[in-house]
């Protein structure tokens, strides 16, 4: 609050997030209308509107449209459709939608839709209607979920809530948000965020664990968990978390395997056989060499380079004057994780989203970083569609340059964050005493404020 701030007996910093965060997903919404009114159609249109998304393919490509368990086993249901490639919690999740989308366009009768080839029902008009309502259905969840994640974000740090800010009006929110179901673990990372602010070990280690089953990534937060609790000698707190991480994840799993275990296996499986992807340092290594990068070394290497990422991370955690915010840890093992991967979807940004606005709480720094993430937004669209080959040839250094700028963007934000940690003086939070006031009202200090 400014000094010249009287403040509102109900517009408080909260609900005008919230409200600017309504207004953010929205805007959201407009813009994949174009995909929206052609029913997403496989065309370039798709791709010169920058409107894709994974919903609406997957909806009729891994059997929803027939609401077939996505663990099936059953050989018809593998025959006519492929198994969904993405953990047990996004895979459940998509399964109720398809539910809740038949229920809201009347209940068709689905079971006589075996005797369609697949590839056919696409083009009636009752699943074309469907299409839409399941992409309904999904954005308004998630447009839940931004809310939830921006009100967990904002109570972090109780007496900053405006920190949050880059999180309600974010671009990579805007344009992002509906293209695949990583909302879902956006709200469960900034749960995790909330509850370790609060000292609640088990809720903590309950959102990592149903935020690793959901999108793998979460469950990296346990290694920022164990270095602050090993530095404050927090030992019983780091044992609780894991073990709520763990049981969470096993709860939420187990139905899975249980019904199906090759088809849950195929997330694993479909992963590790993946070669050099979009919008990876791989991919560009690859195209410039002109040579073709396996699988397997892509997973050695990036697993032997994200592994000296967070001993180096392990290094400064515990050289650092004082125990440094989870957020800025989460971060920067984050960042760490994204470069080295094998693909990098436009929709990855949301990953680092909440622990980047509270990492480095920042304006300028935001939006250094957010738009170098545009930029790659846009790329990838472009390349994807042939816009960014020259006439008569084949190269792509314009996509090669958009996936620089976006690594220098995410390079440049983790620099800023590792000088905080390094001179708490300069972190935002630390050198403020109103927005530190929580590690001032406990005896272990450094620990509560994330």
């Amino acid at each position: 609050m400014g000094r010249r701030g009287a403040g509102h007996p109900w517009w408080t910093p909260t609900r005008v997030l919230l409200l600017l965060t309504a207004i953010a997903f929205a805007l959201g919404m407009v813009q994949k209308s174009g995909c929206y009114e052609r029913y997403w159609v496989y065309d370039d249109h798709r791709y010169t509107h920058m409107c894709y998304s994974d919903l609406p393919y997957l909806y009729t490509g891994r059997g929803l449209v027939e609401l077939a368990w996505p663990y099936s086993d059953d050989r018809q249901v593998r025959d006519r459709y492929d198994v969904m490639e993405y953990p047990v919690g996004i895979s459940l999740f998509a399964y109720g939608a398809a539910w809740v989308t038949h229920w809201v366009t009347g209940s068709p009768e689905v079971s006589v839709r075996a005797d369609e080839p697949a590839g056919d029902l696409v083009g009636t008009a009752q699943v074309k209607k469907e299409i839409r309502a399941f992409v309904i259905v999904n954005a308004l969840i998630f447009a839940a979920l931004a809310l939830l994640s921006a009100w967990l974000l904002a109570g972090v740090h109780p007496r900053r809530p405006w920190d949050a800010a880059a999180f309600a009006v974010s671009p990579a929110l805007v344009l992002t948000g509906l293209i695949n179901w990583d909302m879902l673990a956006v709200v469960l990372v900034a749960g995790a965020l909330w509850t370790f602010a609060r000292s609640r070990p088990v809720a903590t280690g309950v959102l990592i664990g149903l935020g690793a089953a959901t999108k793998l990534y979460p469950l990296f937060l346990l290694g920022p968990v164990a270095l602050i609790c090993l530095r404050e000698r927090r030992y019983r707190e780091l044992v609780d978390t894991t073990l709520a991480a763990g049981g969470a994840w096993l709860l939420l799993n187990a139905p899975a395997y249980l019904s199906g275990s090759a088809e849950w296996k195929v997330f694993w499986t479909f992963n590790s056989g993946r070669g050099p992807d979009l919008g990876s340092l791989w991919l560009v290594l690859s195209q410039a060499a002109h040579t073709t990068i396996s699988a397997s070394t892509v997973n050695h290497w990036s697993w032997a380079f994200f592994a000296l990422w967070c001993v180096g991370v392990a290094v400064l955690a515990f050289r650092a004057p004082t125990t440094p915010r989870l957020a800025q840890l989460g971060f920067l093992v984050m960042v760490g994780f994204v470069l080295v991967n094998k693909v990098y979807s436009p929709q990855y940004v949301l990953w680092l989203l909440p622990l980047a606005v509270l990492a480095r709480p920042r304006w300028r720094d935001q939006l250094v970083w957010q738009a170098s993430e545009v930029v790659y937004f846009a790329s990838v669209w472009w390349y994807l569609g042939g816009d960014l080959q020259p006439a008569g040839g084949d190269d792509v250094t314009t996509y090669w340059l958009a996936i620089l700028i976006r690594v220098a963007g995410e390079l440049y934000l983790a620099f800023f964050v590792v000088r905080d940690i390094l001179w708490p003086r300069y972190d935002p939070v630390r050198a403020d005493p109103v927005g530190d006031e929580p590690q001032a009202m406990t005896t272990r200090s450094n620990v509560v404020a994330v």
